[in-house]
């Protein structure tokens, strides 16, 4: 009868303690943005048993919310992997992948993405540097460059143009499609400046 108590409180006993190891040690608390094993969400209820996440992400692009409510076990924190997005540094990086033919003007082309992605996102890369001296008093943390950067790359179909930048997690769809469209709006006044697509080439011998 014991072994058998044991067992079938083995799960509730288990969320319990994880309930204390999350009022503990923090690795999250209501508000904050996380994923654990396979679901992502904003965590909106914390008990005994269960924490109740708001999902994000699945079917939806940019990191969206669905609409639908996750209640996952306490004892998960000891089992999956956790990432948390806003805890600490409070920022992230995001790259946007932009593809030109060869025959464009890259050197131009990647002017303006860099032009674009200081114009879009100067405040945040200030403030990203100001909070990573508060974080880099708890975590050792090595400083890396808050700046914006275009990297530039050969592609199968041409050259790829990978824009990284600093953003707010949850403004993370906003701040890629602000700058997506003024990239349209700049290479639209570009003669020299195409984007590229997969395509396939076929040579005769002699022409």
């Amino acid at each position: 009868m014991s072994a058998g108590i044991a067992i079938a409180l083995r799960d509730p006993i288990t969320n319990i303690i994880g309930w204390l190891f999350i009022l503990w040690r923090s690795p999250f608390t209501v508000g904050d943005r996380i994923e654990i094993g396979e679901s992502a969400g904003d965590v909106i209820d914390i008990n005994f048993f269960k924490f109740t996440i708001m999902e994000i992400g699945k079917w939806i692009d940019g990191e969206s919310i669905t609409g639908r409510i996750i209640h996952i076990p306490n004892g998960k924190v000891f089992i999956d992997n956790l990432a948390n997005y806003g805890r600490g540094f409070k920022y992230i990086w995001n790259e946007l992948p932009i593809l030109l033919t060869f025959e464009s003007d890259w050197k131009k082309a990647k002017e303006i993405l860099h032009n674009l992605s200081i114009q879009h996102t100067s405040q945040v890369s200030k403030a990203a540097a100001k909070k990573f001296q508060e974080v880099s008093k708890l975590f050792m943390m090595y400083q890396p460059n808050f700046k914006p950067k275009v990297y530039t790359k050969i592609g199968d179909s041409g050259i790829l143009l990978t824009v990284r930048y600093l953003c707010n997690p949850r403004k993370r769809r906003a701040s890629s499609q602000a700058i997506w469209e003024g990239t349209l709006e700049a290479f639209e006044k570009e003669d020299n400046i195409e984007f590229a697509y997969p395509t396939i080439r076929y040579y005769t011998q002699g022409e």
